[in-house]
């Protein structure tokens, strides 16, 4: 596997040191230097690089200019800030000149590693969760359906298809974003989220809201649970859920999604459950 080619652009000898040192000891191969805008366009032109990182503080300009400099010489040229200010106005800006990731000095090593990985990773990536990330959501929806409601559901079989479908009653939307973007949809009937919000509660409940806000509650766990274990798998896909969006109708319809999403039905003794996940590769937001 060929490693990821590396140019360091600050003004100070000591910061160009102790980097250069933690980028070779994390495996990756620096391979230029620069101090100035003129020497940050010629090391680019001449060494190709994957990715620079880049101070923000350069004598004559600043890091976002050499920024803007370098994607006009290749815009796949990814580009970490590693700089010793960090406020929210700058990292905005640096959002706005495409940056990829932004590192505060002192700098942690395992920090930049991740973060350049993260830069990095594509395609590959989203292959790699393609193919866990479904048993995973599944592994949390049993887990934790177990500890609300002391039951385990069954499934049948998985289903992957983008056409419209029949809502049972109630839908629990939950967006995801990260190195990878997607969203898992919760359905399940209002008699089913009764039975649910019961078991939870502890009691009878008073009336649907109550039912609603467990449903919720609920499809947000297991969310924020199973992308905290993919997260562990693989910390560069650095997932996380939004909040939870809840519909609920008598006509409401489950619609197409521009993801390649896996369906299945999870057979409890609350009723049937409809869970549905699918993830795209995404921009996400890297702070």
């Amino acid at each position: 596997m060929e490693k990821t080619k590396i140019v360091i652009v600050d003004d100070s000898f000591f910061s160009l040191s102790v980097l250069r040192d933690i980028l070779e000891e994390k495996g990756f191969e620096v391979v230029g230097e620069a101090s100035s805008l003129e020497e940050t366009i010629d090391v680019v032109k001449e060494k190709k690089p994957d990715l620079v990182t880049m101070d923000m503080t350069i004598p004559g300009t600043d890091g976002l200019e050499c920024t803007r400099a370098i994607h006009k010489i290749d815009s796949n040229i990814k580009v970490i800030i590693v700089s010793s200010m960090k406020d929210d106005e700058i990292v905005k800006k640096a959002k706005a000149n495409k940056v990829s990731g932004y590192v505060q000095k002192p700098v942690d090593p395992d920090e930049i590693a991740t973060a350049i990985n993260r830069a990095m990773a594509g395609d590959k990536l989203l292959s790699e969760l393609d193919k866990i990330y479904f048993d995973v959501f599944k592994e949390s929806f049993s887990n934790n359906l177990n500890r609300v409601g002391k039951t385990i559901p069954t499934y049948d079989e998985e289903t992957q298809s983008n056409d419209t479908e029949d809502s049972r009653g109630i839908s629990v939307v939950i967006g995801i974003i990260g190195k990878c973007s997607g969203r898992m949809i919760f359905d399940l009937s209002k008699e089913t989220a009764k039975k649910l919000a019961e078991s939870a509660l502890r009691r009878e409940v008073k009336d649907m809201k109550e039912c609603f806000a467990v449903a919720s509650e609920f499809a947000n766990i297991i969310a924020g649970n199973a992308c905290s274990i993919l997260n562990r798998k693989n910390k560069i896909l650095g997932l996380r859920v939004a909040p939870p969006t809840i519909f609920h109708g008598e006509s409401l319809k489950i619609s197409k999604s521009m993801l390649k999403t896996t369906s299945v039905v999870g057979k409890t003794s609350f009723g049937d459950m409809y869970l549905n996940v699918g993830f795209k590769r995404g921009d996400e937001e890297w702070m």
